[in-house]
């Protein structure tokens, strides 16, 4: 996948251990802003942070080791990689780089006041939003990937992450599933999030001068068919986030190029919306899960949801039996994904009379609605450690019960500006 983001304040990821790179374009608009609905922070509140993620991703091995020393009140260094001043903006060059306080080691505020929370993308994005509806009046942390998202929390510079799992429309987002099991946090809360996609180009741009069109993998699959309708017959190329497609526009004064993004994207970066609600069904919703280092305690006075992986053992009818552990007990499943089992990619079976067969093997991700704090879920995961291999519960949490409204059918609402 093609990455065009410019540079912007966030936590980013860098192949160089010792050395950060400078960008050479500025982050626009929404470095500095002072709208009140904006959710985030400035550049400098977290260049600390950036200094720290921009060196090499460190191994899971290593992560857990730091983690233990700032629980164990050691005193080993955080060891910060120099930080380039002369790459600031001029009127944030003279505000000095910090190391960590205790402030930023110190556990998570309470009631979701205050709280540090980690997405994926720039301002604008769908990712940042879903952390306004989680955790409103939250710190949202930008950053340039999935991967650093996570490694923010586990290194105590965020206290939540925000991971998009699946859509209604394009289905689910496989690598994310697979960083859930790489990594050692917990899910704690859910969000689905309405999604309503714009067309963006810059001002003054017509349809007919387009050549592209720019935006996530996600959002170019949930527009395909309204893109074609609107007579949009041109080059569709996917970058890593729908709000970083419309800052790479406005950055570089691309006018052959449009977005699909958010319209509050439109409002940040200054472009124009060519049309409005063009997701190819009105019922286009995102579901997040939100990300902790600690569980929550899980309750049964309001729905919960439980999420699983698990791999199973050899033998016939193995799904079956476990998915019959549910059944008996009147639990509804929401959800199972099968990801490959990349310890174990491949089994090898030999037959007597067939000779030697090639079976996949495979992790298998399943969503139920019950709490952990049930006696049924207990017993249920109970029956299925019999029958798997490997079995772990990645988070008890909060089913999202909150209302929502669908947008507005595309065929009305997607009129053209020409």
């Amino acid at each position: 996948m093609r990455t065009l983001l410019p540079s912007s304040p966030m936590l980013r990821y860098s192949q160089s251990p010792a050395t950060v790179t400078p960008s050479r374009r500025r982050f626009i608009h929404c470095g500095n802003r002072s709208d009140s609905s904006a959710i985030g922070s400035s550049r400098s509140d977290w260049q600390s942070s950036w200094a720290i993620l921009s060196s090499k991703v460190v191994s899971q091995e290593q992560s857990e080791s730091l983690l233990s020393s700032v629980n164990g009140h050691s005193n080993g260094s955080l060891n910060l990689v120099p930080f380039d001043n002369n790459s600031l903006a001029p009127n944030q060059q003279s505000k000095k780089t910090t190391p960590l306080s205790i402030t930023d080691l110190s556990p998570a505020p309470m009631h979701g006041s205050n709280l540090r929370v980690a997405y994926q993308g720039v301002p604008g994005a769908y990712s940042e939003a879903a952390a306004g509806k989680a955790y409103p009046n939250c710190q949202a942390i930008p950053c340039d990937q999935f991967e650093v998202a996570f490694q923010a929390v586990e290194l105590w510079i965020a206290d939540r992450a925000v991971l998009p799992v699946e859509n209604s429309l394009g289905g689910s987002i496989h690598r994310n599933y697979d960083l859930l099991l790489r990594h050692r946090l917990h899910i704690v809360g859910e969000v689905q999030l309405p999604v309503h996609h714009c067309l963006l180009a810059l001002p003054g741009v017509r349809k007919e001068f387009l050549t592209r069109v720019i935006s996530h993998p996600q959002g170019l699959a949930q527009c395909e068919h309204t893109l074609t309708k609107l007579g949009l017959n041109v080059a569709r190329e996917a970058v890593d986030d729908t709000a970083g497609a419309a800052e790479f526009i406005a950055a570089n004064n691309v006018r052959d190029t449009a977005a699909i993004a958010s319209a509050r994207a439109a409002e940040i970066y200054g472009l124009e919306i060519l049309a409005d609600g063009i997701q190819d069904d009105a019922s286009n919703v995102t579901r997040f899960v939100m990300l902790a280092r600690e569980p929550i305690i899980p309750r049964t006075d309001r729905p919960f949801k439980t999420s699983i992986v698990f791999a199973h053992e050899k033998g016939t009818c193995v799904l079956f039996k476990v998915l019959s552990a549910f059944a008996f007990r009147n639990i509804s499943l929401t959800k199972i994904e099968s990801r490959p089992n990349h310890n174990v990619p491949i089994r090898l079976v030999d037959e007597a009379n067939v000779g030697t067969a090639k079976h996949f093997e495979y992790m298998f991700y399943v969503d139920f609605e019950a709490s952990m704090a049930e006696a049924r879920a207990q017993n249920a995961l109970s029956e299925v450690q019999e029958f798997t291999s490997f079995l772990r519960v990645l988070g008890s949490y909060p089913m999202d019960m909150t209302s929502w409204s669908p947008s507005p059918p595309s065929s009305s609402s997607s009129t053209l500006s020409l």
